[in-house]
């Protein structure tokens, strides 16, 4: 699933926001709960625990922070059955104070799970437009703060 959206937020309030995957309770529609494992400060190699619902059914994953740089954070969770990349790019948008996403989500069934992957395809598509509309009304607005 990729999405590619403008929200009105500068591209360092927009990291600074994302960075923290705790945050996925505020604009996730799948997410249940995601708890910050450890309390050193979030960086590569923090890691988190995500609890979501998908098709019916609950899942937990711990997904890690694996690549931050300047426009890109990417999130790799795993479990028994799927690894999920989160993979976000941030560019400066075409007007001042506004910031181009592409949002990338990609799943990998593991096992038996892959009979789940053409039915789990639809489904990303209907999620990705509802993780498109909440990040752009949670993220409309944010301040320079990257903490905001």
């Amino acid at each position: 699933m990729t999405r590619t959206f403008t929200v009105r937020a500068e591209p360092e309030a927009v990291a600074g926001y994302l960075r923290d995957f705790a945050r996925t309770e505020e604009w996730d529609p799948g997410t249940v709960s995601t708890t910050r494992l450890g309390d050193d400060p979030v960086g590569v190699g923090t890691r988190w625990h995500n609890v979501s619902k998908f098709l019916g059914s609950t899942t937990e994953l711990t997904y890690e922070l694996t690549r931050e740089e300047p426009g890109r954070l990417v999130f790799v969770g795993r479990n028994d059955t799927a690894t999920s990349t989160d993979d976000i790019s941030l560019v400066a948008g075409g007007t001042p104070g506004t910031t181009e996403i592409t949002y990338r989500a990609h799943v990998e069934f593991n096992g038996l799970a892959k009979l789940a992957a053409p039915v789990a395809k639809v489904a990303f598509e209907k999620l990705g437009n509802e993780v498109e509309r909440n990040l752009t009304r949670v993220l409309d607005g944010k301040r320079t703060d990257p903490g905001a």
